[in-house]
């Protein structure tokens, strides 16, 4: 007699389960996800242009290249290094848009080409990582001014006519002993006037852009101080760094993988790193031993085994429970029959040793210990009877 195939049963979760858990988190990703997005379009939309004195957008720049050329003053923006040198000149002032975007080769070849141009250097927001280059003897400080709006604080004429400013950003200290120290927040300067040793320019750091901006240009002495800045030459050359530049590439051609990661990466890193340590904590076990608690309730064996039977019969898991009925059969039958526990669930050390205590027959023990998982539940109770029968029969005295 054949047995009948029995159908795979199993504990694995089904995809309405694994939906029904997992919802709350997808859930949260796409909000988290659909967020971002959002952010991402506003603050490019907001920020489109910026420094660009061809925008017309809030953050561009266009209103004070009119007003210059309403004043006489031509207005070119160059995108390269090479453009950017070749403009340096006596008669021209060099707005540096973002000098921290250049590399330090092309910080050191800029600074070359306009320490004796006799022009006028600006250098917008210029950080520790590009002022050190582009203005020697001037340093950045870590801290960023508290407030935008600040007095001039210094005797430099451009300065005193203009007045207050919404100035403020990155504050600078220098070794210059002649350089105009102006627009000061505690005590560290955010504009710096440092004249040039040799053809008679200077080189002007300006710790934030806001004065150059289109919808700051009408608050406090923006314009002003913006006009007498930028307007001391007849030209102005507006550079505007590009990735594009062929400039920007090392001398090997190839342009390094830390040159594309954006400044305070580190920083931004070594945070992330402390929070999934702290995540970790919060999350983790507590240290030490385990302690013994006393159960509210005293819960019977009978309940317990009941409750894992629910589980076993909602999940249709017939074969763990037969798996589960037949080994703790084996455990209690092994010492009976004088078969250590080790070797309960050896089929050539339990087998012989029961067919020499009972008269039944060897194949229906090993079906009835070791066999296939029933096929249906009511052959799961007709095993969990013989179980019963076999285990009263050896008891029997």
């Amino acid at each position: 007699m054949t047995a009948e195939p029995t159908p795979p049963t199993s504990t694995a979760p089904t995809v309405r389960q694994v939906w029904t858990r997992a919802r709350g988190i997808t859930l949260a990703a796409v909000l988290i996800l659909a967020a971002a997005v959002a952010i991402a379009a506003v603050r490019s939309t907001a920020r489109h242009g910026e420094l660009d004195p061809r925008s017309a957008d809030p953050y561009g720049s266009r209103a004070i290249a009119q007003l210059l050329a309403d004043r006489g003053v031509s207005t070119r923006v160059v995108t390269t290094l090479g453009g950017a040198r070749a403009a340096a000149g006596p008669d021209t002032t060099l707005l540096v848009a973002v000098p921290d975007l250049l590399t330090s080769r092309q910080q050191t070849q800029l600074r070359q080409a306009v320490a004796t141009s006799g022009g006028r250097t600006l250098l917008v927001a210029a950080g520790s990582a590009s002022v050190e280059r582009l203005a020697p003897g001037v340093t950045a400080d870590p801290a960023t001014s508290s407030g935008t709006t600040l007095a001039p604080g210094c005797t430099l004429p451009e300065a005193r006519r203009a007045g207050s400013a919404d100035t403020g950003g990155i504050r600078y200290t220098t070794t210059h002993l002649d350089a105009d120290v102006c627009y000061p927040s505690e005590r560290l300067a955010t504009l710096l006037r440092i004249p040039e040793t040799s053809g008679g320019g200077d080189t002007v750091v300006l710790g934030a852009p806001d004065i150059l901006y289109n919808d700051h240009l009408d608050k406090q002495g923006n314009a002003s101080l913006a006009l007498q800045l930028l307007g001391s030459r007849p030209h102005l050359a507006w550079y505007l760094p590009s990735l594009s530049d062929s400039s920007a590439t090392d001398t090997d051609g190839q342009k390094g993988f830390l040159d594309l990661l954006p400044s305070g990466w580190l920083w931004g890193t070594l945070q992330l790193f402390l929070a999934a340590v702290l995540a970790a904590f919060w999350r983790a076990r507590r240290f030490g031993p385990l302690v013994p608690e006393k159960l509210p309730v005293a819960i019977r064996a009978s309940e317990t085994a009941e409750g894992r039977a629910r589980l076993y019969r909602k999940a249709n898991a017939r074969d763990r429970a037969a798996t589960a009925l037949r080994s703790a059969t084996r455990t209690r039958l092994a010492p009976l029959v004088g078969v250590p526990v080790a070797q309960a669930h050896t089929p050539e050390a339990l087998l012989p040793a029961l067919s020499a205590h009972l008269t039944g027959d060897g194949p229906a023990l090993h079906s009835l210990l070791f066999g296939p998982p029933p096929g249906d539940d009511a052959a799961l109770l007709a095993l969990t009877d013989q179980l019963d029968a076999l285990e009263r029969e050896v008891r029997r005295p």
